[in-house]
């Protein structure tokens, strides 16, 4: 299975265990991220648009850094001007732990909820 996920104006197709270099996220290393699917496929077909509304690409976040300087070099011939400028383009590095929906409450901390919130109603009625 693998699906194409987008961050930051680009698709990045990705599988269970793959790694991947996205735009730099703002999340320390070793956080847990999400991203939502554009496409998913797997043995059973291919699914796009309101099929993956709710898909997940859930990943770690396993480092921060700098791609290789490249060289931006301007210049006007016979002019006698010329502008030489550098570029490392930051970028997170992720490993992809799983692909699929997110993970719905269970019923235990909905009840729980629900029997917290009932005695603050009841004092504001009284």
């Amino acid at each position: 299975m693998y699906a194409i996920f987008e961050n930051g104006s680009k698709q990045y197709k990705v599988s269970v265990g793959d790694t991947a270099k996205v735009e730099k996220l703002d999340a320390e290393v070793g956080a847990t991220v999400t991203f939502p699917v554009v496409m998913t496929a797997d043995e059973k077909g291919i699914q796009v648009g309101k099929e993956v509304e709710k898909v997940l690409v859930t990943a770690q976040v396993v480092s921060q850094g700098k791609e290789k300087k490249i060289i931006v070099f301007k210049y006007k011939a016979k002019k006698n001007e010329r502008k030489k400028q550098g570029h490392r383009q930051p970028y997170t590095m992720i490993k992809v732990t799983a692909i699929g929906a997110p993970a719905k409450k269970t019923r235990a901390k909905k009840a729980a909820a629900e029997t917290e919130a009932a005695p603050a109603e009841e004092a504001k009625a009284e």
